[in-house]
């Protein structure tokens, strides 16, 4: 590969919109990405997320050549989709939601003929190791419609690397998917990405963004909301809680803690919600020691991902980005 292609983002994409034409000229058109700026890095595993409608799809299938951009500019280990076609596909492999597999094709039989459609050569292939890497080697020969839902599940991943592409993107992998099988493919995906490849992932479940991903974007209503690290982006809510846990029953409110407006969650528990940018919790225990309440315990509760994600993308809520 030349240098300044090594140098290059992993994806890259100006401006992207697209918009769905209605067939009935009654009916207003939908605009599923409104002008979308995004860089992935090479070697990163980034995750996508949205609600449904927001426009991830969408997103995943320009990149994958099947569906045409209305307008913008679309980057693929630096080859230009647009003016460099063939090198742009070859760099990228998709894992759809669904499974799409013949039932009567072996998983060997499945590799091999998808391998021939990305025209890697017979001696170029590494169908066997593929095999092996997703444990399947044991039902290599068999048909596909008699292997379980998981080994289903890891030949669709088998299927997207015959042509070794150094970009994986993996659309919600693990919808329907029982934990054994969702902590293995989460296994696989960062031996992938300890090895090189570049993993884009979309996904409902975001305690899984929150421990795989280097970098979040958030997706909605087709446009991108949000993009940054974990940590920043919780940050972007400025809220903690505090909980306190009481030696003895207390009847009412102390009057020098109303101003931090307590909310009692039972007789011996009460709970500060505050903002760290303006009040340190070193002071909210003070003016309770000062109260002369007992406190035996106390918690802290940090604002999560899944918090801003419903922060972000509720419709009357809105955060400075």
């Amino acid at each position: 590969m030349h240098d300044d292609l090594i140098s290059k983002p992993a994806i890259e994409v100006k401006n992207l919109q697209k918009v769905y034409l209605a067939r009935d000229k009654k009916k207003i058109q939908k605009t599923a990405l409104k002008g979308i700026n995004l860089t992935i890095n090479k070697g990163e595993i980034f995750g996508l997320l949205g609600p449904n409608g927001a426009g991830k799809s969408t997103f995943i299938n320009i990149l994958a050549g099947l569906v045409i951009k209305s307008n913008g500019e679309v980057n693929i280990n630096g080859y230009n989709l647009d003016t460099s076609v063939r090198e742009a596909r070859q760099s990228i492999g998709v894992v759809p939601q669904e499974l799409t597999l013949d039932p009567f094709f072996s998983p060997r039989d499945s590799l091999e003929l998808q391998a021939g459609m990305y025209g890697v050569r017979k001696k170029d292939r590494k169908t066997k190791e593929i095999l092996s890497a997703l444990k399947l080697t044991d039902v290599a020969n068999g048909y596909a419609r008699r292997m379980s839902g998981g080994m289903k599940r890891r030949l669709m991943v088998g299927k997207a690397m015959v042509h070794s592409p150094p970009i994986l993107v993996l659309d919600e992998p693990t919808a329907g998917v029982d934990v054994e099988l969702r902590r293995h493919l989460w296994e696989m995906v960062q031996d992938l990405n300890n090895k090189g490849t570049t993993i884009l992932l979309t996904t409902h479940y975001i305690e899984e963004a929150e421990q795989l991903c280097d970098r979040i974007g958030i997706l909605n209503d087709g446009n991108l909301v949000a993009c940054d690290t974990k940590d920043k982006l919780v940050s972007l809510i400025d809220k903690k809680e505090l909980i306190v846990k009481l030696q003895e029953n207390f009847i009412s409110i102390p009057d020098s803690l109303k101003d931090l407006k307590p909310i009692i969650v039972d007789k011996k528990t009460i709970k500060f919600i505050y903002q760290p940018s303006n009040l340190n919790f070193h002071k909210i225990l003070k003016k309770i020691n000062s109260s002369k309440l007992n406190i035996i315990d106390f918690e802290i509760n940090e604002t999560d991902l899944e918090e801003v994600f419903l922060s972000i993308t509720q419709k009357n809520s809105s955060i400075n980005l």
